[in-house]
C-alpha cells in the first residue's frame, strides 16, 4: 500500500479525498495522515495530495522534497513564482493542475476545438462557484478562457449555495447562438480523479505532471478497458 498524507484534511475537498481513498481498495492507497497547513507533520509518506491554500500548497511541496515523495497539488489561485517553481521540479514526481477533473480537461479540448469550428463568433465564458470559493474567476475558468485565446474580461462569474462548478461557454453569431456547459453534480468528481491521478502519480518518474499527461495515460488505457472520468 501506498501511504498518502492529505493536506487540508479537514476542508471539504480533503475530506472528500479521503473517503474516495477508503472505498477504493483496488487503488492500492492508504491515508496516514491529515493536517492543516502550518501543523507540524513527522509521518513518513509515499504522496502528499494537497487541497489547502496557496502557502499550505509551498509547505507540502517543499515537505515532499524533503522527504523524496509524490506530491499532487490542486490548490488554486497559486502565486507565479510558485508555478514556476514547480515546473523546473525534476527531483520528485510532481502533479499540478487547477481543476484535477479529467472530465474538465476533456471539455477543455472541446472548446479548443469549439472555438476554431466557430471563428468568428463573440465568446463569452460564465462560471458559477460556491460561496466559499475563494478566487474570482477561478483558477478552471482562467484555464479555460487562456486555452481559447479569450482575454480575462471576457470571464463573468457568480457564487452560489454550495454549488461545486459549472462552466459555460457562449459563442455567439449574427443568426444564432451555441451555448458548451459542464456542470460537476458534486465534489466527488474532482476527488475521485484526484485520487486515481495519485495512484498514477507515486509509481511515475521523477519530473513535472498535468493534466495531460495523465489524460494521455488515461485515453491509452482506455483502448483496454473503460475509463472513469
Amino acid at each position: 500500500m501506498k501511504r498518502v498524507i492529505i493536506n487540508g484534511a479537514g476542508g471539504k475537498m480533503g475530506k472528500a479525498v479521503a473517503r474516495i481513498i477508503a472505498q477504493s481498495p483496488e487503488l492500492n492507497l492508504e491515508v496516514t495522515a491529515g493536517r492543516e497547513p502550518g501543523d507540524g507533520l513527522g509521518q513518513e509518506a509515499d504522496i502528499i495530495i494537497d487541497f489547502s491554500s496557496p502557502d499550505g500548497a509551498q509547505d507540502a511541496f517543499n515537505w515532499a522534497k524533503q522527504h523524496k515523495a509524490a506530491c499532487l497539488i490542486g490548490t488554486t489561485n497559486l502565486p507565479e513564482r510558485f508555478l514556476f517553481q514547480m515546473q523546473e521540479e525534476h527531483k520528485i514526481p510532481l502533479f499540478y493542475a487547477p481543476n484535477v477533473s479529467l472530465s474538465v480537461y476533456f471539455f477543455g479540448e472541446l472548446l479548443k476545438k469549439a472555438a476554431q469550428m466557430y471563428a468568428g463568433y463573440e465568446m463569452n465564458l460564465h462560471e458559477i462557484h460556491h460561496t466559499q470559493k475563494k478566487d474570482a474567476p477561478s483558477g478552471t475558468a482562467k484555464k479555460l478562457a487562456d486555452l481559447i485565446g479569450l482575454p480575462p474580461e471576457r470571464i463573468s462569474y457568480e457564487r452560489f449555495a454550495d454549488t461545486p462548478g459549472t462552466h459555460i461557454l457562449t459563442l455567439s453569431g449574427t443568426h444564432d447562438r451555441i451555448m458548451l456547459k459542464h456542470e460537476a453534480l458534486d465534489r466527488d468528481l474532482f476527488a475521485a480523479s484526484a485520487v486515481r491521478i495519485a495512484a498514477w502519480l507515486v509509481r511515475q518518474p521523477a519530473g513535472f505532471y498535468t493534466m495531460s499527461d495523465y489524460a494521455r495515460f488515461t485515453l491509452k488505457s482506455s483502448q483496454k478497458k473503460d475509463v472513469i472520468l
